[in-house]
């Protein structure tokens, strides 16, 4: 098993090569229902979360996806994300700032085929790689905020395993 590297990156992944079979793996997770994670599975599919009662902006939750290996051997794969809404939120607001860059530049470079003034189109498109740095930011804060939570994760899905 390769560990968790000390930089958390964006949306990091693992694979664990376990020692029982692929259907014990999955029941076992879950079989492991406490009041600290929200455990769900559909098919090869587990995704472990937080309840709504400690959960906050940048909550983590963890994806595994279970495939045999051999009879009695399976691989996980893990994949740890934002939640699916906040990720989808700054994907659109990616997508716009880009597209507004796109079309800033597109209209500056018009103005300045016709000898018109663009000095706010280029304006604009200096606002709007200021906005690019800023969402930077925001997604780099909250990665760190939410380091603590999938560590935590991950250590449940090692005792679930008994990988420990």
């Amino acid at each position: 098993m390769k560990p968790l590297p000390n930089d958390i990156v964006l949306r990091p992944r693992f694979q664990i090569e376990l020692t029982k079979a692929k259907e014990e793996a999955l029941e076992a997770m879950e079989k492991a229902i406490n009041n600290e994670y929200l455990v769900k599975r559909i098919d090869d599919h587990v995704f472990i979360k937080f309840p709504k009662k400690t959960i906050h902006f940048w909550s983590p939750q963890l994806h595994l996806e279970i495939n045999d290996s051999g009879e009695e051997h399976c691989k996980v794969y893990g994949l740890f994300g934002p939640n699916p809404t906040l990720w989808t939120f700054f994907m659109f607001l990616h997508f716009g700032v880009a597209t507004f860059f796109t079309i800033l530049g597109i209209w500056a470079y018009s103005s300045a085929s016709l000898g018109k003034p663009y000095g706010l189109q280029v304006g604009a498109m200096i606002f709007m790689v200021i906005i690019w740095f800023t969402l930077y930011a925001f997604g780099r804060a909250g990665r760190r905020k939410g380091k603590p939570q999938m560590r935590e994760l991950f250590q449940f899905m090692r005792e679930v395993f008994k990988l420990n």
